[in-house]
C-alpha cells in the first residue's frame, strides 16, 4: 500500500488500521493442507478409490517446517483461524509501516517547524 508523507494523514491512516485490526476470533500462522490417504484395511473403498480425506496444519518452528494432524471435526474451526490469520497478516505489515513512517515525517516536521522561529 501506498504510504502518505503527510504527518496528519499518516496518523489519519494509523488510527483507521489499527481500528480495522480488531480481532473476530484466535488465528494461528499456519497453512492449512488437504490430503488424501489410504487407510491399509484390505476391504476398505479407498483401496480402489481416492482415499480418505485428511488435513494438516503446517507452520515454522525455529526455521524448520512443523505438522499437526486435523480432526475432522476441528476442521471448520482451523479453517478460521487461518482465514482470521490471512486477514490480519496484511493489515500488521501496514500498521508497522506506517508508524515508521509517522516517525520519520515526526522528525522532519519538528527541523521545519524549529527552521521558521
Amino acid at each position: 500500500m501506498k504510504i502518505p508523507r503527510h504527518p496528519t494523514l499518516i496518523g489519519r491512516l494509523l488510527a483507521a488500521r489499527v481500528k480495522a485490526f480488531k480481532l473476530n476470533g484466535p488465528f494461528v500462522a499456519a497453512s492449512l493442507v488437504s490430503f488424501r490417504r489410504k487407510c491399509g484395511r484390505p476391504g476398505c473403498h479407498c483401496q480402489s478409490g481416492a482415499g480418505h480425506p485428511g488435513h494438516h496444519l503446517t507452520f515454522k518452528v525455529k526455521g524448520k517446517t512443523r505438522s499437526v494432524y486435523v480432526p475432522n471435526d476441528l476442521l471448520p474451526q482451523v479453517q478460521l483461524w487461518v482465514r482470521e490469520h490471512k486477514r490480519l497478516k496484511p493489515l500488521l505489515q501496514h500498521i508497522s509501516q506506517l508508524a515508521l513512517a509517522q516517525i520519520r515525517s515526526h522528525a522532519q516536521t519538528k527541523r521545519r517547524k524549529a527552521g521558521r522561529s
